[in-house]
Order: C-alpha cells, then sequence, then structure tokens
C-alpha cells in the first residue's frame, strides 16, 4: 500500500475559513494519463516528462503533455517516486523494487537493492530516492511485517551510482516517506509523526531534528544548506532558515493534509495535496495563498520548474502549470 493511500486514513475533510481567497491561478487540466491514481511526476525538459503511480502504471510525454504514451515497467506495484538527477539517468522505486534507466526513460531495468533474506519474516517499502552526486544515491522506506505493520525505518545507500546497496541504520524506526539532498554532504529526511533526520557527512550518519510536531510529513523540499521545507499531515507546513537547527510552524487556514512541496526558485513554492488543494507563496515560505484548481481531486505529485509545473493525482488527473 502506498503511502498516499496510507495517509488517506488520518486526513480531514477540508476545510476553508471565510477569511481565506483563492488566487488566480495558472492551472489547468491536461489529457489524463489513465484510470489509476498517478502519485509521481518529473520533467526532464519542457518537452520530455513521465507520470506513474497505481499498480506500475508508467507513461511519457514528448510532447509538454500533450500527449501521453503508456511504458511497460517490469512491476504491477504502486510507483511511489521518479527522480532523474540528469537528463539521461533516472531512478523509479516501487514496492520493494527499484528501477534504473541510463537512456533518458526510453528502457528500465531492475536494480536489486537486498537480499530478501536479510530480513527474514519481513518485508519492505521503498518509497523515496535521492542523489546527493554522481555515484551516492540514498533510498529511503520502512520494514513491514505480515500484518501491514512498519516495524522499523530502512535506509539503503549506494556509491557507485545504484549498483550495489548497503543499509544505513538511522537513530528511529518511524516510516520514511521522503529525502532530500542539496549537495554532496548536507541531507533530510522526513517521516511519521513529525520526524526529520538530517545529515552532513554525506549520509554515513544521521541525527534527529526537533520538529515539534507528531503530524506525519510526506515531504521535504530544501532550496541551499539553510533554507528548507516539509509539509505533512492537517494543514502542517514547516520552514527552517538554518538547515533545520529550528524549524517553525507557518499558520495557514487552510487544514488539509499536504503531500509535496516544491519551490520553482528561492521565493516562489507550491504546496499540493487533499481535495484539490494547491498553495502558492512568493515570500520564500513565510506565507501561502491557495489557487483554483478546479477539481477536488486528490493531488499526489508535483514537479515545479521556474517557467512551468505538473501535478498529478487521483483517477489519472494531470495539471499543468504555466507561467
Amino acid at each position: 500500500m502506498s503511502i498516499w493511500k496510507k495517509a488517506i486514513l488520518f486526513s480531514l475533510i477540508t476545510l476553508l475559513l471565510p477569511q481565506f481567497f483563492y488566487a488566480q491561478t495558472n492551472w489547468s487540466a491536461v489529457k489524463s494519463g489513465g484510470t489509476g491514481d498517478l502519485v509521481a511526476v518529473y520533467f526532464t525538459s519542457a518537452e520530455r516528462g513521465f507520470v506513474a503511480g497505481d499498480k506500475g502504471y508508467f507513461a511519457y510525454t514528448n510532447d509538454g503533455g500533450r500527449n501521453w504514451a503508456k511504458q511497460s515497467v517490469d512491476t504491477q506495484e504502486d510507483i511511489n517516486e521518479i527522480y532523474f538527477r540528469n537528463d539521461n539517468n533516472g531512478y523509479i522505486v516501487a514496492g520493494r523494487k527499484m528501477f534504473l534507466t541510463d537512456d533518458g526513460g526510453r528502457s528500465w531495468r531492475e536494480i536489486k537493492i537486498f537480499d530478501p533474506k536479510d530480513f527474514k519474516n519481513l518485508s519492505s517499502e521503498f518509497l523515496s530516492v535521492r542523489f546527493a552526486d554522481k555515484k551516492r544515491g540514498f533510498v529511503v522506506g520502512s520494514i513491514i511485517n505480515k500484518e501491514d505493520e512498519v516495524v522499523d525505518s530502512l535506509v539503503m545507500r549506494t556509491d557507485n551510482g545504484g549498483e550495489t546497496w548497503q543499509r544505513i541504520i538511522v537513530p528511529s524506526k518511524r516510516e520514511l516517506y521522503h529525502l532530500d539532498f542539496v549537495n554532496s554532504s548536507r541531507g533530510w529526511i522526513v517521516g511519521d509523526k513529525g520526524l526529520i533526520l538530517a545529515t552532513s557527512d554525506g549520509g554515513l550518519t544521521w541525527r534527529m531534528q526537533i520538529t515539534e510536531t507528531d503530524k506525519a510529513l510526506y515531504n521535504v523540499d530544501f532550496r541551499d544548506e539553510n533554507d528548507g521545507f516539509a509539509v505533512g499531515g492537517k494543514g502542517t507546513i514547516l520552514r527552517t532558515e538554518n538547515g533545520g537547527e529550528s524549524w517553525e510552524a507557518v499558520k495557514i487556514n487552510f487544514l488539509a493534509t499536504f503531500l509535496r512541496v516544491n519551490f520553482a526558485d528561492d521565493k516562489n513554492g507550491f504546496v499540493v495535496g487533499y481535495n484539490g488543494s494547491i498553495l502558492r507563496s512568493t515570500d520564500k515560505g513565510k506565507t501561502w495563498v491557495k489557487q483554483e484548481s478546479n477539481t477536488k481531486e486528490n493531488l499526489y505529485g508535483l514537479f515545479m520548474n521556474k517557467k512551468y509545473g505538473w501535478a498529478v493525482g487521483a483517477k489519472g488527473l494531470i495539471m499543468k502549470y504555466q507561467k
């Protein structure tokens, strides 16, 4: 079960207070990428991009989203994330599997991250992947038992571009949802019950940061070593200006579960979540204004660029942002 489906069990019905107003929007729906839920989106250029979601669904576009073609990836598990570290080298995480491409997504091959015997009667679920540099990468998620309960966190590290992986032990057993790196040394992981882990040595060791929230944090985005953001359940938006040494909660009037945060540049950021929620900030995340999305479908994935952006969600929904 993907994290987005798990999060639905704990979400609140969207509450819009009278003083909250809608801002003009540049978002519009484009041709659907399928009928199942889409949870991941990534573009390597204005023309070429990818979407993915339930039961291994994967599609690509070569014309800026006007047309989408389904592509076969050897999995029936929900695809949780798509990530490219450059135009050619990309990665997909789907449940217990991970796939790599070195030809810009034209073909994908499975990478063996671990030996199933390593976890005995347990299994794993991978939810997010990032690379700190050309060779050093990380996958995060959780170890689960036969009752689908999380029993430990899971961080895997590679030093050779993803060909082989080793487990890194971190100071938490909570489920880990997402990670981000700003350079070869500094990175952050967010997880359940307000968890944020940080590293300053390229992921060899991790330490907990204080957030003063018990809400699940589903996504993290850092602009540099200092300015970062995390979003999660019940309207949670956190920001830091000192690399996470301290986090402050941003007060908003819109209580929804937020699943993605992404800044197009240092000032302009977007958040998406349940019930078609799209928020925008133009002041480094200090304040947020609701955008009109013209949909009530949950939005699970987000990718932003300085000139364009994409969001994906329930029932094959694909939305485009044009500046």
